[in-house]
């Protein structure tokens, strides 16, 4: 049994989110069962890694992400795409680690940051405190008590006889506050997050809830801070799962309405690759068909996805932002088309 036992108060709102939630992953089971296909995954971990990064200032769009793992050429930092690919090898190693194991979790930050920092794969050695803005906000413990806590954290995860779901949001809270290498820190904890519960349930492996994180992000730190300030993971554990049931929910109800032998598409995506069939339209021009007005939906509900499971494809993908930019359908998206029709 491990010695180590994070402190945390059980709340009735813990309570019904875990049960909550515990319904929408049955719902969710049972509608993908059969259905994922590998580009919905990939669609999936694609919007996982761009919201990740964003979070940690990373500029690139779902467009930009889809294009650089697709092997096109991208104008955007060097950092920023070295980020892209680093994310996208370490999600894909995800299966062969195991929560508990400190060399898988040095292996994966080795990953995760290879390019980018000297000290990848390795505890940091240095103190440091976390700013937001001019504000320090937590000082984190200090480089010779690093492996001890890490250790009994892990140690902790292996015994721990807690719900799967309280426990992958108390990792991930007691992680950021050791907060153990010199940067990645947030990718890492999220990260992990996701192992513990693809392990507990495998459909968990591709649920993009840091998209949420990343439109609440303002939340997702004061939880933070609201947990340092108690000594406790209580707040954090709060937001979290609520975060994992937003994206459940959000998952739900853009599951495909087509039926079990056709490639699974969204209502939105199906739309927009039914405008698409047989020409390259800018996105002013996609909108019109589709007597659409709101850009920011638009790029939400319709192109993103569809860019994200390889249904569509820029005609200029090394500028996005190409004001001459239209987009196609790929092969992918015609025979989705062509099932549709």
């Amino acid at each position: 049994m491990s010695r180590y036992q994070p402190p945390l108060t059980l709340t009735p709102r813990m309570l019904g989110l875990i049960a909550e939630i515990s319904e929408q992953i049955g719902r969710l089971s049972a509608a993908d069962s059969g259905r994922q296909t590998p580009q919905l995954r990939r669609g999936n971990r694609i919007r996982t890694i761009q919201a990740s990064l964003a979070i940690e200032n990373n500029t690139l769009s779902v467009e930009q992400v889809t294009a650089v793992l697709a092997g096109q050429r991208v104008l955007g930092l060097p950092r920023e795409i070295q980020e892209v690919r680093n994310a996208f090898a370490t999600y894909e190693c995800l299966i062969d680690w195991k929560p508990g194991n400190r060399s898988d979790l040095l292996r994966a930050h080795e990953l995760l940051m290879q390019g980018l920092i000297d000290e990848s794969g390795r505890f940091r050695r240095a103190g440091v405190g976390i700013y937001r803005g001019e504000q320090l906000v937590h000082m984190a413990p200090p480089p010779s008590r690093i492996a001890q806590l890490v250790d009994d954290l892990l140690a902790w995860l292996d015994a721990s006889d807690w719900h799967p779901l309280i426990t992958s949001c108390v990792f991930h809270y007691e992680f950021e506050f050791i907060h153990p290498f010199a940067d990645g820190n947030g990718r890492m904890g999220r990260l992990w997050q996701t192992l513990i519960l693809s392990q507990w349930r495998p459909v968990l492996a591709y649920l993009p809830v840091e998209a949420v994180i990343r439109e609440q992000q303002d939340d997702y730190y004061a939880a933070l801070s609201a947990a340092d300030r108690l000594a406790e993971s209580t707040p954090f554990v709060e937001y979290m799962l609520n975060a994992l049931n937003l994206a459940l929910r959000e998952a739900i109800e853009s599951e495909p309405s087509t039926d079990l032998v056709s490639d699974p598409v969204s209502d939105p995506v199906a739309k927009l690759l039914r405008v698409l069939r047989g020409r390259s339209l800018r996105i002013s021009e996609l909108m019109a068909e589709m007597d659409l007005l709101h850009k920011a939906t638009f790029r939400a509900n319709y192109l993103n996805p569809a860019l994200a499971d390889g249904m569509i494809e820029m005609t200029v993908p090394e500028t996005p932002n190409s004001p001459t930019q239209k987009y196609r359908l790929t092969d992918l998206g015609s025979a989705a088309v062509a099932k549709l029709m």
